[in-house]
């Protein structure tokens, strides 16, 4: 069995994009909300500032999609490399 890449990357991204949304949002609503994952995020996301109003909240899922969807595509590629073995 091999793996789409493609669909991984794009599956990956999705739902660690909706995390960073949905949780940096909530931050938003009630502050403290998610801080001691925020503050981890934010020491691994260059410029992303958790609880700075809607900017955090994009550009912490922009970040989300595109380094999930990164890693979602090389587990994929490893996968489908180890899986000829």
């Amino acid at each position: 069995m091999k793996f789409d890449i493609k669909a991984l990357a794009l599956t990956a991204g999705l739902i660690w994009g909706g995390a960073m949304l949905v949780v940096t949002s909530a931050n938003l609503i009630w502050p403290g909300y998610g801080q001691s994952f925020l503050d981890v995020i934010a020491s691994i996301y260059p410029g992303f500032r958790p609880g700075a109003g809607i900017s955090s909240v994009i550009v912490g899922t922009i970040y989300g999609v595109v380094d999930a969807a990164i890693g979602g595509a090389i587990f994929g590629w490893l996968y489908n490399l180890f899986a000829k073995i």
